[in-house]
Parts: structure tokens; sequence; C-alpha cells
């Protein structure tokens, strides 16, 4: 890895070994990263599926560690005091979880700071932790390759703020580009300018020094890092959003813009409380905002979304095979999960092909959601049966999953909803369903139906016991049921068939190979 000093010998980076010896493996062997940078101190443990790894444990601390830098020079004495000893406690963690060796990389108050490589020998001596310390263009590149794990196919620009700097990196291709960095961490911005219309000007300064770096030709532009997050956060209550997952959050320019406004006209503790933000994070909110509104009225972007997966998911990502990283994480962590928790793993793919009939002329994106949804068909078996589509809904729209936008984790909600329950009346997560067209919903019904009949054949492979055959022009649906499948086809399996069809809203015929 470019950018990154003292590279061990057997040339892994910091990992200092393999993570992917395999690259058909589909499984992650647990993986822990300690994230230091200017404000806070993270240790992420990585687990589960090896495109689309899960996190087993997330802790932070916010240590500060670069607050009152830009007048001493040296790291915060209370912020090395706090970072230590949260550094401590975390590689005692991983050895209980078994995610040793950990790897530890540092950002900018670290590599800026006067008593940086002292702190980084303490570290070492009093916690075993070798730092990685990365300068300014490389954290911008691993942060856009942590853009890459949950995004493939994003293209864009990548904006990484953390304390003490801000990143931008191009995204084009699946791949990462131009990259820069700047001192627009709101830390900093803290120290060095009292005055507004100084702190606006010196924002702006450097913001135009980025856009001729970069070009403001980027229809999309991502965000990453705790002050954005936190931002997003106060978006989502201002608009009353029905969702609470950040990741792939997006925002119009116009929105983000009436959000930046209300954000300076109110009280920050008041907003802290509407969204469970810290006192450490919303005192820098203000100087980020500040930041984000000239960022968005230099560069223009059409959309703005906000990345959960920033630095930490870079590194994994840069160790990932080319031919894992074209594998789509979304599939690939639904893959995962019915190995790890369905009855009769790789039932689902089967189900998708009984079930993929009636969705012949759907676009690639939908399809790609069928195929994620009989996956997961099966995988909250163990709850009660009561509660069996609420567990389901509420796995698809709130877990780690990437590569997949709000509106996709509603429709893969509502369809694994109705895989067990046939009405949705009355439901607590109508709200969401706002998120959705009507032509979705029935879309999602459709194929919660599907799955919940095609799951009468489990016994043995829906796709060899029996047959869809969908036409929307005849506005028919037929069932062919395979030589010595008839018994199958029972009371409630009827049952379920006369559901499915009502709610494509077509005429049904049931045939049998022994005529």
């Amino acid at each position: 890895m470019d950018g990154i000093s003292d590279q061990p010998s057997d040339d892994w980076g910091p990992f200092g070994r393999p993570l992917f010896n395999d690259p058909e493996a589909r499984a992650l062997s647990r993986v822990g990263v300690v994230d230091i940078g200017s404000n806070s101190v993270r240790l992420v443990v990585f687990d589960g599926a090896a495109r689309s790894p899960a996190y087993f444990f997330n802790e932070k601390v916010m240590c500060g560690l670069g607050a009152g830098m830009s007048e001493t020079g040296r790291l915060s004495p209370d912020g090395r005091r706090r970072a230590l000893s949260a550094l401590k406690r975390f590689a005692l963690l991983a050895e209980g979880m078994d995610a040793t060796p950990l790897t530890a990389v540092a950002t900018a108050a670290m590599r800026e700071a006067e008593d940086g490589p002292e702190f980084q020998e303490i570290i070492e001596r009093e916690t075993g932790l070798k730092l990685w310390v990365v300068d300014g263009t490389e954290e911008a590149r691993l942060s856009a390759q942590g853009v890459l794990l949950g995004w493939p196919e994003a293209e864009g620009i990548v904006s990484d703020i953390g304390g003490s700097s801000m990143e931008l990196a191009e995204l084009k291709a699946g791949s990462v580009g131009k990259c820069a960095t700047s001192p627009l961490g709101p830390l900093k911005l803290r120290d060095i300018a009292k005055d507004k219309k100084a702190l606006a000007g010196y924002i702006s300064d450097h913001i135009d020094r980025l856009a001729t770096d970069m070009g403001t030709d980027h229809e999309r532009l991502y965000l990453v890092g705790g002050s954005w997050r936190a931002i997003a956060k106060l978006d989502m209550a201002r608009r009353d959003y029905p969702m609470k997952v950040l990741h792939e959050y997006r925002m119009t320019r116009k929105s983000l813009t009436a959000t930046l406004k209300w954000i300076a006209e109110n009280d920050p503790d008041e907003l802290r409380s509407m969204t469970g933000t810290s006192s450490d994070r919303m005192s820098l909110v203000p100087l980020a905002s500040e930041v984000l509104r000239q960022l968005v009225s230099t560069f223009k972007p059409s959309e703005i979304a906000i990345s959960s997966y920033g630095i930490r998911e870079g590194l994994l990502y840069e160790h990932m095979p080319q031919s894992l990283r074209e594998t789509d994480p979304m599939i690939e962590a639904c893959r995962f999960a019915e190995v790890s928790s369905a009855r009769i793993p790789g039932f689902g793919r089967r189900l998708y092909s009984f079930v993929k009939p009636l969705f012949e002329g759907a676009d690639p994106e939908r399809r790609r959601l069928v195929k994620a949804a009989c996956l997961l068909h099966d995988t909250a078996w163990r709850a009660h049966p009561d509660y069996r589509h609420e567990v389901c809904f509420d796995n698809a729209t709130r877990a780690n999953l990437g590569g997949l936008d709000h509106p996709g984790r509603v429709f893969l909600g509502l369809a694994l909803l109705h895989r067990y329950k046939n009405n949705r009346s009355g439901s607590r997560f109508e709200p969401l369903f706002e998120l959705l067209s009507e032509e979705e919903i029935t879309a999602a019904e459709v194929l919660g139906k599907a799955m919940r009949f095609g799951s009468m054949f489990e016994s043995q492979a829906p796709d060899r016991a029996a047959e869809l055959r969908y036409s929307a022009k005849k506005n028919k649906l037929d069932l062919i049921l395979a030589h010595g499948a008839a018994p199958l086809f029972g009371e409630v399996a009827e049952s379920r068939f006369a559901s499915l069809a009502k709610s494509l809203g077509v005429e049904t015929e049931v045939k049998t190979a022994d005529g």
C-alpha cells in the first residue's frame, strides 16, 4: 500500500498477513481494526461475509487527540490519556474475541503532531499495537475504497471529514482516481478562527483549492465521517424521515441547504437531544456545517449520499482479490445469512428459480432484490411464529447490508413480511412503506406470497416439484405439478396459491404431469 510507512517484510501492509488466502472463500476470519483519529478512537471487529463484512464489535471513544493542536503543535494531554486508556481496553478485548493481531491506523493528528512519534512509541510499548500513520492522500484513497466496499458501482466524489482534516477522492469506473487533503477538520477550525468572517474566508480558500485539484464535474457526493453523519441525522429529524439507517441515506442539495440553515438557527442542545448526538460531536457540528455548506455550493452535486463505510472498510477492500471485489455485496451478505441461519441452506436458490417466472420482465435491480429475498426467506425461522414477519422486516431494513438503498431495504423487508403474513394492514412499519411506490408495494407483496407458496414444497426442490407459468397479457397464472408432486398441493398450499393469484389479479389453472 503506497503511502504507508514501515512496510513489513512480507508486504501484507498494516495487517501483516493475508486476509483472503482463498479467493473463493465466502467467509471472513475475524479481523480487528483500530482507527485513531483526531477526534475519536474506535475499535471495529469484522466478521461474516467476506465481501460484505458485519460488525462483530464496534466501540468508539471521543478522545479529542487533536484538540488545541493548532496552537500548541502537540497532541492534547487529556486526549493522549483517554486514547491510551481506550487502546489498552481495545487490546484486551481483541484477545478475548480472538481478533488479534489488531491493525491500528492513525490519521491527521498523529501524523502532524510534534509529539506524534513519541506517543506512537508509548502506544506500542504499553499496548503492543504497532501504529500505521497514513498521510492525507492515502487516507482519502482508503476512505474511498471503503465507499466502494458498499457501492461497487459508485461514481462521484468522496468527502471524508475527521477532526483535523477533510479529504476528497474521486471515484470513477469502480476505482479511486485523484485524491486531495485539506486542514478543514472542525477541531482545527475551532482552534484557528474565532471570527466568523475570517473562518468563512479560510474555508472558502481551501474549498477553492480543492475544486481546482479535483474538478467540480461530479454528480454525486459521498459523505464519510462522524460530523457528516451527525448532520445527516439532523436532516432526517427535520424531514421527519421514517428510517434511521444512515448508510445510503440520500439528500438533495436543496434539502441539505435547508437543514444547514435550520441547524444554524436552532439551539445545539435542543438539536442534540433530538438525535442522541454526543455533546462532543455536537460541538463540532456548526463548524462542519459551514464546511459542508461551502463544499456543496462549490461542487454542486445532484445528490448527496451518506456512507457508513470509510477508512476501516477501505483497509479490508485493499486486500480483496479482484474476483471478490466484483461480487455483489448484498447478495454475498444474504448468502452468508442463509448458510449460517436457514433451516435448509441452498433452498433459496431453488426458490428463486421457482418464483422467477413472475419477474421475467423486471429490471436487473428488481431481480437482484428478488434473489436476495429468496436467500433470506427462512433465516428468521427461530423467531416465534407470531413475530417472524416483524423480525424479517426489521432484519432487512436495519441489517448491515451494502449495495442496498433505503427503498430497496423496505422492498426487501415488505417481501419478507409477506413471506410470513398475508396482510400488512395496521403494521407498525406503515410509515416506511411511504418510501415505495404503489407498484413497488404490490410487487413486494407478490414476491412475499410467491415465497410463502413456494415454501410449501420445501421438502423437495420447488422448481422440480412444481412450475409457475405467468402471462400478464393473458391475465393467467398456471401451476404445473411434477409427477408425484400432487399430494404436496394440499389445503394450505391451495390457499396460499389463491392468495398469490389475488395479489396478481389473475385467473389460475392447476395442471399435473400425471394428467
